[in-house]
């Protein structure tokens, strides 16, 4: 990744899954923010021109489509990949045609968010 694209913002309600993921994409080297839901993110001054975005598909109050809409309406428009408790068909469907690049089933499989962070980023921009 480039140094504007180094950035992961992580926006999910699990505090524990924040930490781990910080945690383990910073030993890759990257920069990485977290959020503990949308509207804490959105709330920002300033959001990212650059980078990608791991949303948790399911929180309270905004869960990640919203959380999409309301970044399209500020034109915020980074690669996103959504980590989601169950990924099924219909929510991949769903994700796709609103951009998002990749839907992750947690508990994360080793190296599957690295690997997708590595490919949307490779992509530039999506939504």
């Amino acid at each position: 990744m480039s140094d504007e694209q180094d950035l992961v913002v992580i926006v999910d309600d699990d505090s524990a899954v924040r930490e781990s993921l910080k945690f383990a994409l910073e030993l890759e080297g990257m920069t990485v923010h977290v959020y503990a839901g949308g509207a804490e993110f959105l709330a920002q001054r300033t959001l990212p021109e650059a980078g990608c975005l791991v949303i948790d598909y399911k929180m309270p109050s905004m869960d990640g489509f919203e959380l999409l809409d309301c970044l399209k309406a500020r034109d915020v428009r980074l690669p996103v990949i959504f980590i989601a408790s169950h990924a099924d068909d219909a929510l991949r469907g769903r994700a796709a045609s609103v951009g998002v690049r990749e839907v992750l089933e947690k508990p994360l499989s080793d190296g599957a968010l690295l690997d997708a962070i590595r490919a949307t980023s490779s992509g530039a921009q999506a939504n």
